[in-house]
C-alpha cells in the first residue's frame, strides 16, 4: 500500500493564528468566541471543556474578551463591541482584512459591489456588511445568467476559499455582460496551492480522502475538486468515522486536509492508513511535519519571493512562510509612474525587502524598490569608477532641473546639464528615458547628480558628420520645417538645420514666409550648397523643372521695349518684375534722362514702367534694363512719326493746288 500525504494539508495561517490566540489567552476569565472559531467540532468542544464558550451576539454577554474568528464579522460587531467597552482579539485572516478594505475603497468610488462566494458562509456575511447595500452574492453560473445587471460600474471580490477556475469562469460571464468591471483575485494562495495539489494527486490514486469537518467550505471545495478526478473521494471528519474495505496490497492512497483540520487528526489518518506498512510510522509522519523548512525572516533581509497577484498596482507574494507578502505600489518603484502589472505577472520569481515582518495586519511588508536601489548604488558606483554612461527615467520636474530614476535610485539633473543649449520648457522631458554621465557619486550621502550635456554635445557632431557626408548638391530630399524666420525657414535634415532662403521659396515674389509655409509642414527641398566647415546647407524649394529662366531668351531680346512692375528699390537702382521668378535691373543711370540722387525721385514701388533691355546674362540670370533708352525710343518714335504725319499733309496740300 502507499500513502500519499498532501503538503499542503490541515491548519492554514489564519487558523492556526485563531487558535493560538484563544490558547495564549486560556487564562482570562471570561473568554469568548464570536461564532465557532473554526469549522471543526472537535477543536471547538475541546476548547469548551478549557472554559472557552461561543456567542453568536454581543448582547449576550456585558463583559469579557471575545475572539474573532479568522472568517471576520460584520462591522456592526466591532462598533457593538465598542459601544460595550468588550476587548477584543480580533484573529480575522489578514486575507479577509484585505477584502473589507477592497469593497470599502471601491465603494467610496461609487462602484457596485459584488462578491462570488456562499452568501450563508459567515466570511461572506462579514464583506457583505463592508460594501453597499445593492452589493451582489453570486456562487454559481447559473446565478449570472438569471441576474439582470443593472448599467454601473461593478467591482468583484471572492471568497478566499473559492475554486478558483470556477472563479474565473463567473467572471468571464460577468465580465460579458457588463461593460466596466473591476476584478480582485482574493481567494487564498495557500487554499488555492492546497486545491492544486489535492487535484494533482487526485488524479494518480485509487482512493482519496479528505479529512475535515463538513461544515468547512474549503473541505467542501477541496472534496468538489477530488470527486471529479477520483471515484472513491471520502470527506470525514476523522479517520474512525470512515469503513474502507482494502484488500489491495497495490492500492495507491492519497490523504488532503482542509483548513481547518488539526494536525494530530492528520496524523491519526496517516498512522491508521499505513499500519500494513513496516516502516517506522511514526518517523514518516515527523518527516511530513517538517517538510517545508521553518522560514524564519528578519526586517532588513532580502529575501526570494513568487507573485501570487497584481491589484490595483499592489503585489501579493508568496515567501513560504506562515504568512504572504505585501508589496504596495509605492513601494514597487522609484519611479511614481510605473504600473507593476506590466513589469511582473503571479509566478514570477522577485527579490524582495523585508519592512516589516508584521504589517499589524499579519502580512509581510516588503520592498521591491529597496533592493532595486541597493543593487542599483552598487551597480552606479562601478559605473563612476569606470566613467561609464548610465540610464535612466526622468520621473519628475523640481526647483532647478530634473528628477531621474536610475536603477532604482534618484539622481538630480540640473536643468543646465539636460542638454547643450538653454531649454526653458522641461515638462516635454518628463516620462521619457535618456542616457547620462554621471557628473557626482557619494554612496554615504546617497548623492547622485547625472548630466547630459556632454552627451548630447557628441550625439549631434556625430549626426551633424553623418548628414553632411551625405549630402550633394542637387539632391532631393524629405524634410520638416523647424522653424520660420523673417529672411526664411530652417528645416530639419534628420538632426541638423538647413535654410531656405526667401528667394529660394517659390520663383515669384514672396514677401512674407508664411505665406508658403509653417512650422512642421513636410516639405522635399533640392540641395544648393554644402559648406561643411562654416555648418551650412543651403536649400531651394522651387522646382527646377518650372524655372522661367529656360524660357527667357525666346521672350526677352536685346533691344525689346516691354512693361514691367517696380517691387524694389535699392541704392543703386530698381527692381523690375518681368514674370514670375524674372526681375530685371535698372540701374540708377538709367532711370531718367535728368539726373536723380535717388531711385525714388523718380519712381515708386507698384509703379508700371515701359523699360528697355540692353543686356541678357543667362549665367547669372540677370538682365539689365532701361527706363531712359525706353523713353528716348518712344520719343524718336514719335518725332519720326510726326514728320511723317506732317510730309504727308504737305503733299496732300501740293496736289490741291
Amino acid at each position: 500500500m502507499e500513502i500519499i500525504l498532501a503538503k499542503n494539508a490541515g491548519f492554514c495561517y489564519g487558523v492556526a493564528r485563531a487558535v493560538k490566540a484563544v490558547e495564549e489567552n486560556i487564562w482570562k476569565e471570561k473568554l469568548y468566541t464570536y461564532g465557532s472559531l473554526i469549522h471543526n467540532k472537535m477543536v471547538t468542544d475541546r476548547l469548551l471543556e478549557k472554559g472557552v464558550k461561543v456567542i453568536n451576539c454581543i448582547d449576550e454577554i456585558e463583559s469579557g474578551t471575545i475572539v474573532i474568528r479568522a472568517h471576520g464579522v460584520e462591522e456592526c460587531v466591532y462598533n457593538r463591541m465598542k459601544e460595550k467597552g468588550i476587548e477584543c482579539i480580533d484573529c480575522t485572516c489578514p486575507h479577509v482584512k484585505r477584502i473589507h478594505e477592497i469593497v470599502q475603497e471601491e465603494k467610496s468610488k461609487g462602484r457596485k459591489i459584488i462578491i462570488v462566494g456562499n452568501s450563508e458562509h459567515p466570511e461572506i456575511i462579514g464583506i457583505k456588511s463592508f460594501a453597499n447595500e445593492g452589493a451582489l452574492v453570486i456562487e454559481s453560473m447559473e446565478a449570472v445568467e438569471i441576474e439582470n445587471f443593472e448599467n454601473h460600474k461593478y467591482s468583484i471580490v471572492v471568497q478566499t476559499t473559492f475554486i478558483k477556475q470556477k472563479f474565473q469562469s463567473i467572471v468571464d460571464l460577468i465580465s460579458y455582460k457588463v461593460k466596466d468591471v473591476k476584478v480582485f483575485d482574493t481567494i487564498c494562495s495557500a487554499t488555492h496551492n492546497r486545491q492544486k495539489e489535492a487535484e494533482h494527486i487526485s488524479k494518480h490514486v485509487d482512493v482519496m480522502i479528505v479529512l475535515g469537518d463538513k461544515r468547512s467550505s474549503n473541505t467542501a471545495k477541496l472534496y468538489e475538486i477530488c470527486k471529479k478526478n477520483c471515484e472513491n473521494t471520502y470527506l470525514t471528519e476523522t479517520i474512525r468515522d470512515l469503513q474502507l474495505n482494502i484488500s489491495s496490497i497495490n492500492v495507491k492512497i492519497g490523504i488532503t486536509a482542509g483548513a481547518s483540520t488539526p494536525p494530530d487528526i492528520i496524523k491519526e489518518a496517516f498512522i491508521t492508513m499505513s499500519e500494513q506498512d513496516n516502516t517506522n510510522i511514526e518517523q514518516s509522519f515527523e518527516e511530513w511535519m517538517s517538510k517545508e523548512p521553518i522560514v524564519i525572516l528578519r526586517t532588513g533581509e532580502v529575501v526570494k519571493g513568487t507573485v501570487i497577484a497584481v491589484q490595483n498596482g499592489d503585489i501579493s507574494v508568496n515567501l513560504n512562510y506562515k504568512s504572504d507578502g505585501f508589496i504596495p505600489r509605492s513601494e514597487f518603484s522609484d519611479d511614481p509612474n510605473a504600473d507593476p502589472s506590466k513589469e511582473v505577472k503571479p509566478g514570477d520569481e522577485i527579490d524582495v525587502f523585508i519592512v516589516r515582518v508584521n504589517d499589524g495586519d499579519g502580512n509581510v511588508l516588503l520592498s521591491k524598490k529597496k533592493v532595486d536601489s541597493r543593487r542599483g548604488i552598487l551597480e552606479i558606483e562601478e559605473a563612476f569608477n569606470n566613467k561609464v554612461t548610465v540610464v535612466g527615467k526622468i520621473t519628475d520636474i523640481v526647483k532647478g532641473g530634473l528628477i531621474a530614476s536610475i536603477k532604482g535610485t534618484r539622481a538630480f539633473v540640473p536643468s543646465s546639464q539636460i542638454s547643450n543649449r538653454f531649454i526653458e520648457d522641461l515638462k516635454p522631458f518628463k516620462g521619457k528615458e535618456f542616457t547620462f554621465n554621471i557628473l557626482e557619486f557619494d554612496r554615504n550621502k546617497r548623492r547622485l547628480v547625472v548630466g547630459r550635456r556632454d552627451l548630447v554635445a557628441k550625439e549631434q557632431n556625430e549626426v551633424r558628420e553623418k548628414v553632411f557626408n551625405s549630402l550633394e548638391v542637387g539632391q532631393k530630399i524629405n524634410a520638416t520645417v523647424s522653424r520660420i524666420v523673417e529672411f526664411g525657414a530652417f528645416v530639419d535634415l534628420g538632426g541638423v538645420d538647413g535654410l531656405i532662403h526667401i528667394s529660394e521659396l517659390s520663383w515669384g515674389r514672396v514677401k512674407n514666409v508664411r505665406q508658403i509655409l509653417n512650422e512642421n509642414d513636410s516639405v522635399t527641398v533640392t540641395v544648393l550648397e554644402v559648406d561643411k566647415e562654416k555648418g551650412k546647407i543651403s536649400l531651394s524649394l522651387r522646382d527646377v523643372t518650372n524655372d522661367p529662366w529656360k524660357t527667357i531668351q525666346e521672350k526677352y531680346n536685346i533691344g525689346d521695349v516691354v512693361q514691367g512692375k517696380i517691387v524694389r528699390m535699392v541704392p543703386f537702382g530698381a527692381f523690375v518684375e518681368l514674370a514670375d521668378g524674372v526681375d530685371g535691373l535698372i540701374h540708377i543711370s538709367q532711370i531718367s534722362r535728368k539726373h536723380i540722387v535717388k531711385p525714388e525721385d523718380e519712381l515708386q514701388v507698384g509703379q508700371v514702367v515701359f523699360v528697355k533691355i540692353t543686356e541678357v546674362d543667362m549665367e547669372n540670370k540677370r538682365i539689365s534694363l532701361s527706363k531712359k533708352e525706353a523713353e528716348e525710343d518712344t520719343d524718336k518714335a514719335e518725332e519720326t512719326s510726326e514728320v511723317q504725319e506732317n510730309s504727308e499733309v504737305q503733299e496732300s496740300s501740293e496736289m490741291q493746288e
